[in-house]
């Protein structure tokens, strides 16, 4: 009997894994969301998942998708309108020829727009716009200040708890007051930016050295549309930050926002929609879909139930070491299977086994830093990733994991003692 109840599980499991492994190495070079999907459906057909139970994984993400849409509409937007392009002038002029005075500007700016506007956003909003400073810049090789926006998206996104959806997942009806969040977060927040930047910066000294950067950049006139759309950005950080202090989700905030500045700026072009619609990345919203339902799948085989038992007898014997071992571990875990779902199942697995508060931080950690060691370690790096690629631009699998190995660990390391090892 217990042979019988297994098999299905291993076989759920085990499609959860290819499916997965489809969306990191893309075979045949088909997108990401090819693989989620076709993971999903096979689980369905196979009956392995009912089609119901399928339908509610997907819904569980319309708050992610609206969010999602809204940012799209924006950056699309955005880019048309010549933001983007207006933005990297002014970096570049700041920049006065230093590569190294450029690429710290970047990191700056991307730390400011992830936690103010979440990690997804930096992914999709900041992403296009270092590529146009690269471009006027006129520099060799752009990708030195276009990693910066994959891997600030992560190690800034647990500033604030809108810097990254995830952090209302994992608490999700207990999310702290901002005061107790600050006190808990300030200090590992600071320490995984400054680690992550020294490593950054160390691993691309000898391109930086070898670049050059253009002083005579002219600066282009920024038009009423493009202010809009700029302003519409701006007021969309307002609108997160007010949402998430009352507690709101933020999706539909988003979405609403994202709204208005897109047919503000169309109307004041008079015209336009069809392009936006065009080049928006639509393909992002089956790939989280698909994703959903894996989840919903594996939490179906009870996966969930001995994670949250094993972590609250884990937490009642040894609870510091327990918090280190579950942010390592889920460090890990979100690369195996992306930072989505394991953040659902971790956010429900603490929530379940109700483990002391610095677990459940240590937890948060390990979802939100963790996957800056792979390339499809979270949905911020896989929007990263469609970005670079939209602007001809690619990094590997292999090529980003060598440089994941280096970067995420200590800056893993000095966030869970700054959490755990302070009073």
């Amino acid at each position: 009997m217990g042979a019988l109840t297994l098999s299905p599980n291993l076989a759920t499991w085990g499609i959860a894994a290819l499916a997965t492994l489809g969306v990191i190495l893309r075979p045949f070079s088909w997108p990401e969301a090819v693989w989620a999907v076709l993971g999903a459906g096979a689980l369905v057909i196979l009956g392995l998942l009912p089609a119901g139970t399928a339908w509610e994984g997907v819904l569980k993400g319309t708050d992610v998708y609206l969010f999602l849409v809204g940012m799209m509409l924006m950056s699309e937007v955005a880019r048309k309108e010549g933001l983007f392009d207006w933005l990297a002038g002014i970096a570049v002029r700041q920049a006065r020829g230093s590569a190294v005075r450029l690429f710290t500007l970047v990191y700056c700016v991307g730390t400011v727009v992830t936690v103010f506007l979440s990690n997804d956003a930096c992914a999709v909003v900041l992403t296009p716009a270092v590529y146009c400073a690269a471009k006027a810049a006129r520099v060799r090789d752009p990708l030195p200040y276009l990693l910066i926006c994959a891997f600030i998206a992560n190690a800034a996104s647990f500033v604030l708890p809108i810097s990254n959806p995830a952090n209302l997942v994992v608490y999700a009806a207990h999310m702290p007051p901002l005061t107790q969040w600050l006190a808990r977060f300030a200090l590992p927040s600071v320490l995984a930016i400054l680690a992550t930047y020294a490593v950054l910066r160390l691993t691309q000294a000898r391109t930086l050295a070898e670049q050059t950067v253009a002083t005579d950049v002219a600066l282009p006139e920024l038009s009423r549309s493009g202010l809009v759309a700029g302003l519409g950005i701006v007021a969309t950080g307002g609108v997160l930050i007010a949402a998430s202090a009352y507690g709101l989700d933020l999706g539909l905030p988003t979405f609403a926002a994202g709204l208005a500045t897109t047919l503000l700026v169309l109307l004041m072009r008079r015209g336009g929609l069809v392009g936006v619609v065009r080049d928006v990345s639509w393909s992002v919203l089956p790939l989280v879909a698909g994703l959903f339902v894996l989840v919903e799948a594996l939490e179906k085989t009870g996966v969930l139930g001995l994670i949250a038992a094993e972590l609250k007898a884990a937490a009642t014997a040894a609870p510091d070491a327990t918090a280190w071992g579950a942010g390592a571990a889920i460090a890990v875990l979100c690369n195996a299977v992306n930072n989505l779902p394991a953040g659902l199942i971790a956010g429900a697995a603490v929530q379940t086994a109700d483990v002391p508060e610095r677990i459940a931080g240590a937890v948060l950690i390990g979802v939100d830093l963790g996957p800056n060691l792979s390339v499809t370690g979270s949905l911020a790096t896989i929007l990263w990733l469609t970005a670079i690629r939209r602007e001809g631009q690619d990094v590997s699998a292999w090529r980003f994991l060598k440089l994941g190995l280096l970067v995420m660990p200590p800056a893993l390391l000095l966030a869970l003692a700054g959490l755990l090892l302070v009073p």
